[in-house]
This record gives structure tokens, sequence and C-alpha cells, in this order.
């Protein structure tokens, strides 16, 4: 039985081969036909044109990438036309990525771009490398701009009244006592004293000078805001203009943030080529050493500020200086009231918290990349709740702006779109471009620009590193006519009791007469009638003119040009400071009997000329 079926089974294997091979010999397989190359109209990219008409459907080009950088079929498809010719030899075209992957000899792998679907335009989109200041640039120079704008804009509506012609504080009279002094000459010695552009100017229409000044800085200090492009020149321009305002503007002009401005606009004008007004100059990068000349300003800042506080006043000591500052500050916001009366453990919270954002956190610049990030997030969150918590003028905005030295491009990337063409796109392909433009000879003129700003800054920081060393620390004080490199600090002292000062004039030739009739000066963003509605003044100074009521019109017209009114001695009381912990005083009650005090001696006080 097993022999038939072993015979049977080797016939049907035999027929089966035999019949396979009549099979091929009948149907030989065709010879594989070479693939044609594409025509030059399928490797032509489809057209950016209006859109396709309804009921056609044209294909898109997927943003910023190619469609051949596209997965799916639609990238294969696109693919294949750009290859041509080696989509007829796969084989050749396999073993050329194998040895490209191999041997590297492709093309070099842009940094910064990631692997994956965010490089192939989803997601968020490239990133752009550390290290680098292009997009720190623009920020920075829109931020300086931001805040000569303010500056120019408060010292047109207030400059006439204060240093005017017929100001409180005349700034011709005062050149007049400088010039004078110098033997009535302008030599170098009364240029050194009070370096002002106002020197060579025509003074017989002073508030004219004033305005265009004004009104010059605005227009370019716009310019720089709106469109992120400046140079050296522009920059250059708006510093001399700010620093001659500052030089004759007496004690209107002595507050540290003015110093603090001319200081930051100084650093402003070195970020800037020369001429070129780009907000990406390639042939000018930023400097390491302007970056560095940012933060060393906001270490000086901060360490200046906490090491005043802790040798001044004890208060800063005992962390009890918060029970009084919201109160006492120069002007409080409606949010100020609540933050005063906090319960005590948290106002001491607050101040080991100032102490260590003050004293701690700025060292962190020197440990690193991100420590240095680090820093610039706690110091602008801290100027934040200043802000939030009263009004120092534009001092807390002009502080947030040499943090923002503290981060690279990578870091500012999310401030800016990731357009196609964009100023993102643009940065990330001049980090990916290895080439290098060989040096010329601007090149190496900038770079010796930039070391000798370098040597400057360090040259000048020697004083003012003694001082922060010194137990005599002083705050707020320029070592150089230019104001460079300055000293700063603020709240050294607090204020434990708070005294309004509330001034009445007359008109009346005899102002010891009974008849006579005094009325109150109001002045803006001072506390005064409680039931007036409490007002945050914008970022931009306390307005130290008067703003309407009594002898002072609602108009720009200054005090002075309503006659010489006399200050009334009796109309000065003093306000007592309100514990933290005691119950709020009622609405109207504002001093009792016995806080009340004269300020003033009882006789009219000398006018501007006898005090100059």
């Amino acid at each position: 039985m097993s022999s038939h079926l072993n015979t049977f089974i080797s016939k049907t294997v035999s027929r089966a081969r035999s019949a396979q091979h009549t099979f091929l010999h009948r149907n030989p397989s065709p010879r594989p036909r070479p693939r044609r190359a594409p025509t030059e109209a399928q490797l032509r990219p489809p057209p950016r044109g209006p859109p396709a008409k309804p009921g056609r459907r044209r294909p898109r080009s997927g943003g910023c990438f190619p469609p051949a950088a596209l997965p799916g079929p639609r990238g294969a498809a696109s693919r294949m036309l750009a290859a041509g010719p080696d989509m007829a030899a796969p084989s050749a075209a396999l073993r050329q990525r194998r040895a490209a992957a191999a041997g590297g000899s492709g093309a070099p792998e842009t940094p910064g771009r990631a692997e994956g679907p965010e490089s192939a335009g989803g997601g968020v989109g490239p990133l752009l490398s550390p290290g680098t200041f292009w997009l720190t640039r623009i920020v920075l120079l829109r931020a300086v701009a931001l805040l000569y704008l303010v500056a120019f804009l408060v010292a047109y509506h207030q400059n006439k009244q204060l240093i005017g012609e017929k100001g409180l504080l005349p700034c011709k009279l005062y050149l007049q006592n400088v010039k004078k002094y110098f033997k009535g000459k302008i030599n170098l010695d009364a240029l050194s004293y009070a370096p002002t552009i106002i020197w060579f100017l025509d003074w017989s229409d002073m508030d004219s000078i004033l305005d265009y000044i004004s009104l010059l800085g605005l227009v370019i200090s716009a310019f720089v805001l709106i469109t992120g492009c400046a140079n050296m020149v522009l920059m250059a321009v708006l510093w001399v203009l700010y620093l001659s305002l500052v030089n004759v503007g007496q004690i209107w002009y002595s507050f540290g943030w003015e110093s603090q401005l001319l200081e930051t606009g100084f650093l402003g004008m070195f970020l800037c080529p020369l001429w070129t007004l780009s907000r990406l100059p390639r042939s000018t990068p930023p400097s390491s050493i302007v970056i560095w000349g940012f933060r060393w300003l906001i270490f000086r800042i901060m360490l200046g500020a906490g090491l005043i506080k802790i040798r001044e006043d004890h208060c800063w000591r005992d962390l009890t200086c918060m029970n009084y500052h919201y109160e006492t500050q120069p002007v409080p916001n409606p949010i100020a009231y609540f933050m005063h009366r906090s319960p005590g453990w948290f106002h001491q919270f607050e101040t080991l918290f100032n102490h260590f954002i003050e004293l701690v956190v700025p060292f962190f610049i020197f440990m690193g990349r991100k420590m240095c990030m680090v820093h610039g997030v706690l110091q602008i969150l801290f100027q934040v709740l200043l802000i939030i918590s009263g009004n120092l003028s534009f001092l807390n905005w002009l502080t947030i702006v040499p943090s923002i030295a503290c981060f690279d491009d990578r870091s500012l990337a999310f401030l800016f779109s990731p357009r196609c063409g964009g100023v993102k796109d643009r940065v990330l392909q001049l980090q990916g471009s290895g080439e290098q433009p060989p040096p010329g000879l601007g090149c190496h003129i900038r770079r010796v620009v930039n070391i000798s700003f370098g040597l400057l800054i360090a040259y000048l920081s020697v004083p003012v590193v003694i001082n922060l060393l010194s137990s005599r620390q002083v705050m707020n004080t320029s070592f150089n006519p230019l104001r460079i490199v300055n000293t700063y600090g603020a709240f050294g002292s607090i204020t434990k009791e708070r005294t309004e000062v509330i001034l009445q004039g007359t008109s009346s030739p005899d102002p010891n007469d009974p008849a006579a009739v005094w009325q109150e000066f109001d002045f803006k963003c001072k506390p005064g009638d409680l039931k007036a509605k409490p007002l945050d003044h914008p970022p931009g100074g306390e307005a130290a003119g008067p703003g309407g009521g009594g002898l002072v019109p609602d108009s720009n017209e200054p005090i002075r040009r309503q006659g010489s009114p006399t200050v009334d001695p009796r109309g000065t009381f003093q306000v007592q400071i309100q514990q933290a912990w005691r119950s709020a005083r009622c609405r109207g009650q504002v001093v009792d009997s016995e806080e009340d005090r004269p300020l003033l001696p009882p006789c009219q006080p000398p006018g501007p000329e006898e005090v100059l």
C-alpha cells in the first residue's frame, strides 16, 4: 500500500514541475522599462496665486516648509518629483543616502532646529540656540525707547511750569549764575559743570527751547519703539537731549531715576550699529560686553538698595519697616491700604523677602545661564509687586529694563511670531548659517569700540564699588557730570509718620489783612481732600505742577503768572501713622486737635531768585 502511495506522490510532483517549466517557457517576464525623468513643468513649484475657484482644490504649500519636507504621501510625491533621474535607479539613491548618513557628507544639521513634527511646521516651531542676543537687543531697545517716551512726555507737560521763563526755578537764571561763576564765559569748566546743549542756543525764548527738546525726543523715541530699529546716532541724540534737561532741571531732576535713565540710555547706544537702521544687522551682532554692562547695572541697583537698608534704618533689621511703608510712601494707591492692613507676620515676611531679593539674588547673575535667568524673573516679579502696591514714578519700570539682559534669544523667543520671514525665523537662519563674513575694517573698529566701552565702565565703577563697600554709603549720587556710572539705593530710611502740607495762597497785597482770601493749591497725586476720588497716576512721575482749584487754573499757566502768592503757615498739619493692627480711622477723621502744628514760619518765604 505504501509503495503505491509513494509512486503516486512522485508522479504528481514531476507533472507539476513539467507544467511550471512549460508555462515559463511560453510566457517569459517582460524587461523593466526605465522610468522617464519628470519634465520642467512637473518640477516647477505650484503657483501662489489667489485662492482656487469653488469645486477645484489647489494643493497647499505647507507654511514655511516646502512640500518635499512634509510627511505623508504628499511629501513623498514631492520628493519623487524633486529626485528626478535618481528615481530610475533606486538602489543608487539608497546607497547615496546610506553613505551620507555614515560619512557625514550630507548637508550639515542646522543648529537649533528640533527633529520631529515641530521642525516640520507643527507645534511651536524650531528652537533657537542659547547664548545669542539678537532678540534681546530688540526688546531692550524698545523698552528704553518706551521710558524715553514717557520721560519726554512728562518734560513737555511740566518743564515750562518748573524751569521755564516764569517757572518756579527758571533754568535761564540758573545758567546765567553758572556762567557768572565761571567769569562770564562758556568754557570747558562751565560745560563740565552743567553739560547741556542749551548753552549753544538762543535764550530769548526758553519755553520754546524746552518744548523743542521734548518734542524731538518724543518723535525719536516713538520711532524706535514702533519699529524696533535704532542706530547709535539716534540713541545718542536721545541721550544728549535728556542729559540737557536733567542738568538744568535742578531739584526737579535730582531724583535717582533720572541718573538711572541716563545710564541705561548710554548702554543702549552701544547695542546698535553706527548707521544701519535694521532690527537684525548681520554685520553688528549684539556685544556680550554691552549685555554684561546691563547686568552690572541691575546688580549695582539691587545690591546698593539692599546695603543702604541694613546700614541706615534699624527697622529693616528689626523686620518692622513694612508696618509703615505702605502709608508713608510718596504716592500710595488704593491697594496700598489693604497691604498696610495685613497682619504683622506678613509684614515681617515681606521684609525678609526684600532682603533676599536685594542682597542674595543679585549674585545669581554670575552663576551661569539658568541662574541668571532666575535672577531676571525674580527681579521683574519683584518690581511688578512694587508697581501694584504703590507709585514710585517710573523707577520700577526703569529697573525692569536691565533685567531683560538676563535672557537670551531662546528664552525670549515666545515674544515673537514664528511666521515665515519674521524676526524669529531670521534669527534662526543667522544661527544656522555656519559661514561667517570675513571681518572688515568696520568689524575691527567695532571690536575696539566695545573693548573701550568695557574699560570705561570698569574705570568709572571703581568709586561706585568703593562706595558700596563703605560703611558711609551714599545713594543716588553721580561721580561724573555725564552720569554714566552712578550709585543707587531706595528707602534707606522709612518715615514713621506721614506729614501732609496744605499750601494756601492769597493775591491780597496785605497777607495779614483779616479780609484776605486764602485758597488752597490742589496738586495732582498728592493726598488732600478725603472726599475726592483716589488717583493712581500712571508711570511718568508725580506731577509737581498744580492741577486746578484755587489760585491755580485748569490751564497750563504757571503759578508765577498769577502774581506772587503768599503761603499760609496755618494751613499745615501732621498725620500720625495708623498702626496696622488698629482699627481704621473714620471717614473724614484726619488729625486730632493736638496733632495740628505749623511747619513754616509766619512770614512770606523768599522767591526763587533769592534762593538762587
